[in-house]
């Protein structure tokens, strides 16, 4: 067997895990110039034990290996770990790894390898931003649970705080969230939900695009049309966010809208395709906030439709993108509000 590979550099501990010997020398070396710790194993079956006595954060993964492939890799180290961030990488496209293995061991990345280093660098620095926020609130919880009486106060200024951070990296995001959550909260009441679920749902809206923080900077930011890749990258937010958000049981009710809020009725959203009903209720109230929002709001690739415009779009799109009964109530919802709403829209422009 050949011996493995260990560098040691400060900073984050990434695990690299490839049977080809090649690949783990270029890429140790290509990960410590860029000022990480690298720990390089060749068999998989010795990484497997390497992880249940020593903490790592980042796994990346080649799939095709012998003796075992990356899934069943990925399937004994979530009996132990179900938090460790993992990039699946692959050399061959047409033998991925299906959908639901992805899905159902909680594979956070995904990418195809490439002779181009920048974009394996982007994927690993975009995940330790996700696994940074992730200690951060760990910790957070961690320091509140011997004082409850301090925990609704520190719950809140948690949500303002990483609410910031993301507004700081994107300024379409710049006062959207506050929207959504208006809007979303506003489909609740109209619903006829409690209070208590009302507010679940305006926090949920606060919080529904906290993964942009593990998007980089420079596709947050891009005037131009994305590429196919940077588009892949910005519909990780979801899967990222909803990593940061389940660290802590506080934030347990709303972990539906940050993972699913991108979801369609029609089962052709992300990250899960979930289909109708499938799609937890209040992901698919947020998602016509979110929408709302979008389509009020001037883009770089377009300007702001009128309220009137945009009604008509989520009626065009009740039963494809939308939950038909609540896109048709979220119009009545609008349409008795407009005069208040299109203030408002007026107010945001101006």
């Amino acid at each position: 067997m050949r011996k493995n590979q260990i560098v040691v550099e400060g900073g984050y501990k990434i695990l690299v895990v490839d049977d080809e010997q090649g690949i783990i020398d270029s890429m140790t070396i290509f990960l410590r110039r860029s000022g990480y710790s690298v720990t390089g194993i060749t068999n998989p079956l010795e990484a497997i034990e390497r992880m249940k006595v020593e903490k790592f954060d980042l796994l990346v993964l080649d799939y095709l290996m012998t003796p075992i492939h990356g899934d069943k890799v990925i399937e004994e180290v979530r009996k132990f770990d179900k938090s460790l961030y993992i990039l699946l990488l692959t050399g061959h496209k047409d033998l991925a790894p299906p959908l639901q293995t992805i899905r159902e061991y909680d594979i956070q990345g995904y990418c195809e390898k490439s002779d181009n280093p920048n974009q394996l660098l982007l994927l690993i620095e975009s995940a330790l931003k996700s696994v940074d926020q992730v200690k951060t609130i760990k910790k957070i919880n961690e320091e509140l649970v011997e004082s409850k009486a301090q925990l609704e106060k520190a719950y809140l200024e948690t949500v303002e705080a990483l609410r910031l951070t993301v507004e700081a990296k994107d300024a379409y995001t710049r006062g959207h969230s506050d929207r959504v959550a208006y809007y979303s909260r506003a489909l609740a009441k109209e619903m006829g939900l409690s209070e208590v679920e009302q507010e679940r749902i305006y926090i949920g809206g606060l919080f529904h695009d906290i993964g942009k923080i593990g998007v980089p900077d420079e596709i947050l930011k891009k005037a131009g049309k994305l590429t196919d890749d940077e588009y892949s990258e910005i519909k990780n937010h979801p899967l990222i966010g909803h990593q940061i958000i389940s660290a802590t049981s506080i934030f347990e009710d709303i972990c539906p809208i940050v993972k699913h809020h991108h979801e369609r009725y029609d089962g052709r959203g992300y990250p899960g395709n979930l289909k109708g009903k499938d799609i937890p209720l209040y992901a698919r109230i947020s998602a016509l906030g979110d929408a709302f929002d979008a389509m009020t709001s001037d883009r770089n690739y377009r300007p702001r439709l009128t309220l009137q415009e945009a009604l008509l779009e989520i009626q065009k799109n009740c039963g494809t993108q939308f939950d038909p009964e609540l896109g048709l109530q979220f119009i009545k919802y609008v349409e008795r509000e407009k005069d208040n709403i299109s203030a408002e829209l007026n107010h945001k422009f101006r």
